[in-house]
């Protein structure tokens, strides 16, 4: 039986450890455990953070091994080969495909009811082949998907406006790489239409500043990764924000990287696109509307993984 109280993070990082910081500062676990192919490193990690414990809520974390994850209810996927300057999330994938094919089944091994959340990338391909390998059902295996993105997104058009991002909701979908795209047909500060918003104040939004704040979100991370080495703090965010709506059941809609079979017109793939989630995992797939251009992005997108999957999946 699955404990929603207790989670596990594989792949102790620079992404892996951001990820429990964040998660420990969420005070939504009571347990957690990390599993690293460098034990030192993980117990290392588990001892800094423990000395976080008194200024957040009690939690019990410690180094672990596959038989410790007996009884989690979420599973964070954060092990791989890390993006390099110049390296596209792509470029991973035969490295990281071969890592997912030795863990899986030590992870199955110990835990067939829990939760599969994959971080590492890329991550719609090794969403894809976690729910192959596992043989966990496809609501209970499921990425990141374009949640950071889509959080660039807000984070910039807030800024662009001058408004808190908060207020705005728009959506970045398909693959988590070069060929994701926005859903500007549907954009909306506080349900207002966007192009309704400027209108009415007076902020001009031309279709080159919207190409401008798309590229921007596409190649964050590689103008990130650039200067600093990887990107972990959006993404340990991000993850957190997935976990909540999971284990507090908050039927929170989120583009997470999830199996499609039907919907855009899509099938046997996983891509980022809004979804339903609480504690059932993915409770429903959401087809949202998409405006000729859209769909015809989405279409293409979904093409570039589909091509992968057939090359280095199958």
């Amino acid at each position: 039986m699955a404990d929603f109280h207790k989670c596990a993070i594989v792949g102790c990082g620079f992404v892996g450890s951001s990820i429990a910081f964040s998660l420990l500062e969420s005070g939504i676990f009571r347990e957690m455990i990390l599993i690293d192919i460098n034990q030192e490193k993980a117990q290392g990690e588990a001892m800094d953070l423990g000395d976080s414990i008194p200024f957040t809520k009690p939690m019990e974390i410690a180094a672990g091994s596959w038989q410790d994850l007996k009884g989690a209810g979420i599973i964070i996927i954060a092990a791989g080969a890390n993006q390099k300057p110049g390296e596209s999330r792509v470029d991973l994938v035969h490295k990281n495909l071969q890592i997912f094919r030795e863990m899986i089944p030590k992870i199955t091994k110990y835990n067939q009811d829990g939760i599969l959340l994959i971080v590492s990338n890329p991550v719609d391909i090794l969403t894809y082949a976690a729910l192959r390998y596992s043989g966990f059902s496809k609501e209970h295996v499921f990425g990141s998907g374009t949640v950071l993105d889509t959080a660039r997104l807000k984070y910039l058009l807030g800024k662009k406006l001058s408004l808190d991002p908060r207020v705005v909701h728009a959506f970045i979908i398909g693959e988590h790489g070069d060929s994701e795209l926005p859903v500007w047909s549907s954009a909306n500060i506080s349900g207002i239409d966007l192009k309704d918003y400027c209108a009415a104040t007076g902020d001009a939004l031309k279709d080159s500043d919207l190409k401008d704040l798309y590229r921007e979100v596409r190649d964050s991370a590689y103008q990130i990764i650039q200067k600093k080495g990887a990107t972990y703090y959006g993404i340990a965010s991000s993850c957190r924000r997935i976990c909540e709506s999971v284990v507090r059941d908050e039927h929170s809609i989120l583009p997470v990287s999830i199996f499609i079979d039907g919907h855009y017109g899509l099938s046997d793939i996983c891509m980022g696109v809004p979804a339903i989630l609480s504690s059932k995992g993915v409770e429903r797939v959401l087809d949202i509307p998409l405006n000729k251009e859209e769909q015809k992005l989405l279409l293409q997108s979904a093409s570039a993984v589909q091509k992968i999957l057939h090359e280095d999946c199958y």
